[in-house]
């Protein structure tokens, strides 16, 4: 038995939430004695599958095929239940994000394994097998018993502490058996923002409502945003006026993220826009009303005028700097 962690990369560059997803799998592996194998598909540099290694893995797998630059559902699914079979994996862990949401019930369907998304910790028990996620928008916590024999996991962003050491592993080639009619998706054209920091992997974002008032005192939020290294981003409200462009619209219909920091600006708190932030380690919600249900889930607020508070934040941001 042992513990595959599929290990997504952009660009040949690992995030975060992969570093999470090993630290995870690490402190799962130790509960179970047994040893977490990361698996990556694409062409990545030696150096970064090592970067692997020092959040817990004890095996890399590497399937250097160019073909993988490009996600198929399909094809990467069936790829990752061969390196399950091969490593004869019980439990197989993503993260919680596009991809490991669109990959887990697939590669589920190739196992005949049991799924649960959102994992948010440790396993309650093992016998039986019970997993707790997070369930209506975050306001309540669901425990899930799996029966299966195998096990499909994604962790929820921000639900495990990142832990690294000096470690290195050993790397592993691995050639799937996939053939060119398993690739479906064909990418035609490419455009890539290279001004902004992409939004799903940003660290910090500060995002604006209809508080804002209009785009014309969008300004100060790009300065702030700026000042912290931040990504921007918005309300449904305000993407759908035109405010902001459609790919900052962050929410249950939109962008599902989940920062270390994320602001709130002049943003009332609709159970659909908090659906997307809710993985979010700390929020910080600036509201003139007293009773903006973004307090509710917000772990700072500020009651007050945005033309008053922003350039107060700016400045207290200019002085952290």
């Amino acid at each position: 038995m042992s513990i595959l962690a599929y290990t997504s990369d952009r660009d040949g560059q690992f995030s975060k939430l992969n570093f999470e997803l090993l630290s995870y799998g690490r402190a799962l592996a130790d509960q179970l004695n047994t040893e977490l194998i990361a698996l990556s598909l694409g062409e990545v540099d030696e150096n970064q599958l090592q970067q692997l290694a020092k959040y817990g893995a004890d095996k890399i797998l590497n399937g250097q095929d160019k073909r993988f630059e490009t996600l198929d559902n399909h094809a990467f699914s069936k790829a990752i239940a061969q390196a399950a079979e091969k490593t004869e994996a019980q439990i197989i862990l993503m993260s919680n994000d596009f991809t490991g949401k669109a990959l887990a019930p697939a590669t589920a369907a190739q196992l005949k394994g049991g799924l649960v998304t959102g994992v948010v910790g440790l396993p309650e028990s093992t016998e039986p097998f019970v997993v707790k996620k997070k369930v209506f928008t975050g306001k309540a916590v669901a425990r899930i018993q799996i029966n299966a024999e195998k096990k499909i996991f994604t962790l929820e962003s921000n639900s495990y502490e990142i832990n690294q050491s000096e470690k290195e592993a050993k790397i592993e080639a691995f050639t799937p058996q996939v053939e060119d009619t398993d690739f479906t998706t064909k990418v035609v054209d490419v455009n890539k923002q290279t001004d902004k920091i992409l939004l799903t992997d940003a660290d910090i974002v500060v995002s604006g409502g209809r508080g804002m008032k209009g785009p014309e005192h969008w300004q100060p939020l790009e300065d702030l945003a700026e000042i912290l290294g931040a990504a921007t981003a918005c309300s449904r409200p305000v993407s759908d006026e035109k405010w902001r462009p459609e790919e900052e619209h962050v929410g249950q219909t939109g962008k599902i993220i989940a920062p270390n920091l994320y602001f709130a600006l002049g943003i009332s708190g609709a159970i659909q826009h908090v659906a997307g932030i809710s993985g979010s380690k700390t929020i910080v919600a600036v509201n003139n009303d007293p009773e903006a249900p973004i307090f509710e889930v917000a772990d700072y607020g500020i009651v007050g005028d945005l033309k008053e508070v922003l350039p107060n934040l700016i400045e207290a941001a200019k002085a952290v700097k």
